[in-house]
């Protein structure tokens, strides 16, 4: 029941800035992690960043100082602020959403956005 809506991807010059958003529907009372993932072609799907409802942080070495992720207010969301791009990060990014609280009730299952796509170049 739950659908992740990402938006936000799109074309940016080398050394901008872009901000992901990735949103939870339904009725969940809360998510246990959130995440940010990119594939390159003919890479392998990599985390960039995560976020665990505690609000702890885990980020990739390659975006570190530059990628901040946070929860969006309240919501069940997450934002991607994504600083300083490089063609290095031109990717598709999904949303991942792992672990849910139901009606009190905690169920392990994950979630996965369609994908937007961040394209670096000049």
């Amino acid at each position: 029941q739950v659908q992740l809506v990402e938006s936000g991807g799109g074309l940016v010059q080398p050394g901008g800035s872009l901000r992901l958003s990735c949103a939870a529907s339904g009725s969940i009372d809360r998510f246990n992690t959130m995440s940010w993932y990119r594939q390159a072609p003919g890479t392998q799907r990599e985390l960039v960043a995560h976020y665990s409802r505690g609000g702890s942080t885990i980020y990739a070495d390659s975006v570190k100082g530059r990628f901040t992720i946070s929860r969006d207010g309240d919501k069940n969301a997450v934002v991607l602020q994504m600083s300083s791009l490089n063609p290095e990060d031109t990717a598709i990014y999904k949303c991942n959403l792992n672990g849910v609280w139901y009606s009190g009730t905690y169920f392990n299952t994950q979630y996965w956005g369609r994908g937007t796509q961040v394209t670096v170049s000049s």
